[in-house]
């Protein structure tokens, strides 16, 4: 099983935090669209021994587009793919565009996963961070997709500067109230030349608390879990028969084709990657070219995103399966790397799988990292 991932590089304004591919201008929508049909028909061979099992609609903002577009887009990918009975087909909104009309519409040409950029309840921090939507039509919408569809997840931030931790308390349990089956939460991070780091810098806004980080999301770990979500990967919790599939397929090492411009490829070897650029990429994909740099995953390479996506999630990393993959001089160089961790309590060996605790899930990326292979031959 495989999926295709589908990049839409349109939103109405710059979030203040956002580093992602995208453009406030709607210009090129029509042709952004042809396009993105277009490039469906020309890899239509990539992944040609592979059902397609999600179609999952990222950006930028997918919602800024029309239902006719959005099923344009879904009936290419039919047209040119083989597709499972049921694919989970996911797409990305904000609260704001989400009126009654528009999700009866999303549902009748078979979207049936929504995931809904809340980021918070609260209005300050809505501002702070240059959201469209306001905690009120956050609040109306997912009432209204209640209604309508049944797997809905939301992203939440915390670690925003003078976030408390009764308001983020607040926000966690305003989620539970609305039965939304699946969150994802991230921390607020800097990142170089968006508007938030220039606002940091300046000293507008203060730097974010990595304490603050922690707190929040053990206080999210918890609340959640003794809510009876499942925590099965770092920044993602689900209720059981909720977890996203596309992005599951990520995490196990599942291929998977990106459509549009900065959309990236896995095909099990190689990774690729499109222009991050929408007047380029429109053109190239006129002319029937694919406008896209690749690279083929060393031995070290493999190894090292078998570490850090394992980590992440509640499967962990199989000892047994680095030894067959890897080799045993492989094995006991991760084995003698992770000793520390597992004598801090922040990794564990559970049925031959090495997860990281409680403890240790925060920490897991650069956990992960420290477990790489640099130099071993």
């Amino acid at each position: 099983m495989s999926g295709i991932y589908i990049h839409i590089p349109f939103c109405k304004q710059a979030c203040h935090y956002c580093d992602f591919h995208f453009s406030t201008s709607l210009k090129k929508k029509g042709e952004m669209v042809q396009a993105l049909v277009q490039e469906i028909y020309l890899r239509k061979y990539e992944l040609s021994e592979s059902v397609i099992e999600t179609i999952y609609f990222g950006g930028g903002t997918p919602s800024i587009l029309s239902t006719v577009d959005i099923q344009q887009i879904i009936e290419a990918v039919y047209q040119n793919f083989p597709v499972a009975k049921n694919p989970e087909i996911t797409l990305e909104a904000n609260p704001d565009d989400l009126s009654l009309a528009v999700l009866q519409s999303y549902k009748e040409i078979g979207i049936n996963r929504l995931s809904i950029g809340v980021q918070s309840f609260f209005d300050d921090d809505l501002k702070l961070m240059n959201r469209a939507h306001s905690a009120a039509e956050s609040l109306a919408c997912l009432q209204n997709a209640r209604t309508l569809f049944d797997n809905i997840t939301i992203d939440l931030i915390y670690g925003i500067p003078g976030m408390s931790h009764e308001k983020w308390e607040q926000n966690i349990q305003t989620a539970l109230s609305l039965h939304i089956p699946h969150i994802s939460s991230y921390a607020l991070t800097v990142e170089p030349k968006t508007a938030l780091h220039k606002m940091v810098s300046s000293g507008q806004v203060a730097q974010p608390s990595d304490q603050s980080a922690q707190e929040h999301f053990l206080y999210l770990a918890d609340a959640l879990q003794a809510a009876g979500f499942i925590h099965y990967e770092v920044s993602n919790f689900a209720r059981e028969g909720y977890f996203s599939k596309n992005n599951s397929g990520y995490w196990l090492g599942k291929k998977y084709l990106g459509i549009g411009p900065s959309a990236h490829s896995y095909d099990g070897q190689k990774r690729s990657w499109n222009i991050a650029n929408n007047s380029l990429y429109i053109k190239a994909i006129a002319q029937g070219e694919l406008p896209s740099e690749s690279e083929t995953l060393t031995f070290e390479d493999r190894y090292n995103e078998t570490i850090m996506t394992g980590l992440r999630t509640i499967w962990g990393v199989s000892l047994a399966r680095i030894e067959s993959e890897f080799g045993l001089e492989t094995l006991s160089h991760l084995q003698t790397q992770a000793q520390k961790y597992r004598d801090n309590g922040w990794l564990e060996i559970k049925e031959g799988q090495l997860v990281t605790t409680r403890a240790g899930k925060f920490m897991a990326d650069g956990i992960a990292s420290d477990l790489f292979l640099l130099h071993l031959k």
